[in-house]
């Protein structure tokens, strides 16, 4: 593997996500905003924050996939969600849990981090997730 994530001693703890990644290799991989939608654009789990996550977490392991990486070469995550507040952590890990099998999405997450914003780009999508992966 060409990525080793850890959170060194310090840093705070437990958080859902390591908090460092060292990778090596030739090859980036940069994976843009997936939303929960499928591929002929039909969105997915409309107003349900967990089951948009399962599915922008499908489509980014497909666009790691197209490139030739998997969930084990991203060094790091960045996720929007509209309207954030604290008590949506347990509705946007359950969408996690729900797929990390599914997507071979390790936990704890690689380096992430997670954005609050007011809306993206059309209404009724509540997630959005960018990956950056090192391979070769």
């Amino acid at each position: 593997m060409s990525v080793q994530r850890f959170t060194p001693k310090g840093l705070l703890q437990p958080t859902p996500y390591h908090h460092v990644a060292v990778a090596s290799g030739s090859k980036h991989v940069h994976v843009s905003g997936q939303i929960s939608s499928l591929e002929d654009g039909t969105p997915v789990a409309v107003g349900d924050l967990a089951g948009q996550v399962a599915q922008a977490l499908r489509n980014t392991a497909r666009g790691l996939s197209g490139a030739g990486a998997t969930f084990d070469d991203v060094v790091r995550l960045t996720v929007y969600v509209t309207q954030w507040q604290p008590e949506k952590m347990g509705a946007f890990m359950a969408g996690v849990e729900s797929v990390a099998d599914e997507v071979g999405l390790s936990l704890p997450l690689p380096p992430a981090s997670l954005i609050g914003v007011d809306c993206l780009f059309a209404p009724g999508i509540l997630v959005e997730i960018e990956a950056t992966a090192i391979v070769g």
